[in-house]
């Protein structure tokens, strides 16, 4: 007697139009991602006075960036849990409807007030739309294409890392600062057309109830968590009451936040989800990786424009080779899970990180620029090894009805990892700066160090403080600190890549112990392999 084969649980119409429905979704993504990286390039632009710029100042700028970055981590686990709720497929074309808004208002903002609003209102946009993505993948792929779509989903994200920079500095070329955000518009538009004729409606059948408390918990948990991060390191100071305050409440929020859902009947957050080694490994992968790769596009860019002199553009397209390798692994990295098993890919993959730190403690004034190129092909092809079987793992450990919490877990692990390593490694970045140029400092003119006061302290802040400093001082008696200057930066960026290296190790260690030697067909992080929710649990024991 045969035993038919169990039915495929994605309608036949919509899966014969999924590669189409995921080229929306990368679109969404590649909109929602670029603006994050092509905003750096215009910094300096804005901040020039009218009517070439807004005359913003450094917190101006500060709060430009951060106010996306706050709102956005913020409600990116609430809007998975909405579109899980009241509909992916809504969820995703209202946030991009308010992303696509919210870039209007932006490039036509006329105060840098206005800009810091609607930067938060793009926040809005993007939370609502970045968990849907990926949650949307998991209802019209079947088990065994996912970890592909989820392959060429991963390398879109890295893909939008780097052209933003290369689109960010072609449009200030050639047009005004507000260029930056209105490129986002019709952008936009093609894609929610595409959307709302292409993307099937999907959601939770049996939500629940919701959980208020739950979602005010997280909400305040993740913003005071990040906000705390992101001041400690621009005050490079996390003693600083500023920067402990705010982390603290974040944790305590945090940690109400877990104590509340092991209690209440209907959770927004079913934590016993973490009990799954394979979940919570991932989750820890995925913030270390975002951790260690935020901190070297950090001092990347001031090592290529500030010490090797490249323009915006230029530099943006030395990002291309990191770009390239994920674009070009990412979709074919199940073939190596399928050959290794998950554990071993990702580990590798990370030592692969890790060896590109390697090659930035190596690096010095006059290295080749082809070696910058070699590295960002290694990291490239490192990250593209982590990210989508790790993905993979963590969507497919959960089931299919709570893939908006999921992918809204994963992104809030990575948006955090993210903001640590720019803060943390920032700030270790800044201080070693700074040791490096008390000396030369204080060895300039006595005439000069007495004309420059209070700031001959700020010009050791930053090596672009130091450049500033030195524009500023009359007859080139400053012209000596420019080497001593580069020398600081490049001694700091080895410090930084070195403790990059150490962290990227760890993540490796995770990966080899705590993630799955195979990813075999019914186990958990495989196909098929879903574990059910507390929910779930007890409908089926009530239904026995």
């Amino acid at each position: 007697m045969t035993t038919a084969a169990a039915p495929p649980r994605v309608p036949e119409a919509i899966h014969r139009r999924r590669w189409a429905i995921l080229s929306t979704l990368v679109l969404a993504l590649l909109v929602v991602v670029l603006d994050n990286s092509i905003l750096n390039v215009a910094m300096k632009t804005i901040a020039t006075p009218a009517p070439v710029g807004l005359g913003a100042t450094q917190s101006d700028l500060e709060w430009a960036i951060n106010s996306y970055t706050l709102v956005f981590a913020g409600l990116l686990f609430t809007s998975g849990l909405l579109g899980d709720r009241f509909g992916r497929k809504r969820a995703l074309l209202a946030g991009m409807v308010v992303f696509g808004i919210a870039s209007l208002l932006s490039s036509m903002a006329a105060s840098p007030g206005e800009l810091v609003g609607y930067r938060a209102l793009m926040g809005v946009g993007g939370a609502l739309a970045m968990p849907a993505t990926l949650a949307i993948i998991m209802n019209v792929f079947e088990r065994e294409e996912q970890p592909k779509a989820i392959g060429i989903w991963a390398g879109a994200v890295g893909l939008a890392i780097a052209i933003g920079p290369i689109t960010g500095g072609v449009l200030i070329e050639h047009f005004w600062w507000g260029s930056v955000f209105l490129v986002n518009v019709p952008i936009v538009i093609v894609a929610v057309i595409a959307m709302a004729v292409l993307v099937p409606e999907s959601k939770d059948p049996n939500p629940g109830r919701m959980d208020p408390v739950g979602v005010l918990l997280s909400i305040i948990g993740l913003v005071a968590l990040i906000y705390g991060i992101i001041k400690g390191g621009e005050l490079a100071d996390f003693t600083a009451f500023e920067a402990w305050g705010p982390t603290l409440l974040g944790v305590l929020a945090l940690v109400a936040f877990v104590w509340f859902e092991r209690r209440t009947a209907f959770p927004a957050l079913d934590v016993t989800w973490f009990r799954n080694k394979v979940f919570s490994a991932s989750v820890v992968v995925v913030a270390v990786i975002f951790f260690a790769l935020m901190g070297v596009s950090f001092f990347g860019v001031f090592y290529t424009q500030s010490v090797r002199g490249y323009s915006a553009l230029q530099a943006g397209l030395l990002m291309l080779p990191l770009a390239a390798a994920q674009l070009l692994f990412a979709p074919r990295a199940r073939l190596v899970v399928d050959r290794l098993g998950v554990a071993a890919t990702a580990a590798g993959g990370m030592v692969l990180v890790a060896l590109g730190f390697v090659g930035y403690i190596v690096l010095t004034a006059t290295t080749p620029i082809w070696v910058l190129i070699v590295l960002g092909l290694v990291m490239g092809a490192g990250m593209a090894h982590v990210m989508p079987p790790v993905t993979v793992a963590i969507m497919g450990s959960l089931p299919r009805e709570k893939a908006g919490a999921g992918s809204a877990v994963n992104n809030t692990f990575r948006q955090v990892g993210g903001s640590l390593g720019v803060a943390v490694l920032g700030a270790v970045l800044s201080t070693v700066y700074r040791d490096g140029m008390t000396g030369p400092l204080h060895q300039l003119p006595q005439a000069v160090q007495e004309k420059a006061g209070a700031n001959l302290d700020k010009a050791g802040e930053s090596l672009e403080s130091t450049r500033a400093f030195i524009d500023h001082v009359p007859g080139g008696l400053a012209d000596g600190l420019i080497g001593p200057a580069n020398d600081a930066f490049i001694h700091a960026m080895h410090v930084v890549a070195a403790l990059s290296v150490g962290i990227s190790l760890i993540g490796a260690l995770v990966a080899w112990f705590l993630l799955p030697r195979r990813a075999a067909a019914g186990a958990p992080g495989g196909p098929g392999g879903q574990v059910p929710d507390r929910q779930d649990q007890s409908r089926t024991a009530a239904a026995a």
